[in-house]
Formats: C-alpha cells, sequence, structure tokens
C-alpha cells in the first residue's frame, strides 16, 4: 500500500549514517534484526 502524505526521507549521509548506528545499537540490545525507516510528513495542499 502506497502512501503519498509520508514518503521516504532523503536523508544526507551523516544523518543516515546515524541512523544506521541507531539501528546497530538497537539489534545490540534487543538480539532482533531492527530496521528504520525514515518517512517525511508531506505537507497537505490547500
Amino acid at each position: 500500500m502506497k502512501n503519498d502524505a509520508f514518503p521516504i526521507a532523503n536523508l544526507e549521509e551523516q544523518s543516515l549514517k546515524k541512523l544506521q548506528q541507531f539501528e546497530k545499537t538497537l539489534r545490540e540490545e534487543t538480539g532482533e534484526e531492527i530496521v528504520l525507516i525514515a518517512y517525511h510528513r508531506k505537507e497537505e495542499s490547500k
């Protein structure tokens, strides 16, 4: 299902690395394969 209100965020390299580091931290803490997905809220047109 596609949701046009929340397109995938286009992250800068530094932000992407931070997100990947947080995924790694969560995997280590939980023992689960954690994957985070970044979206941004699309402005509603009026």
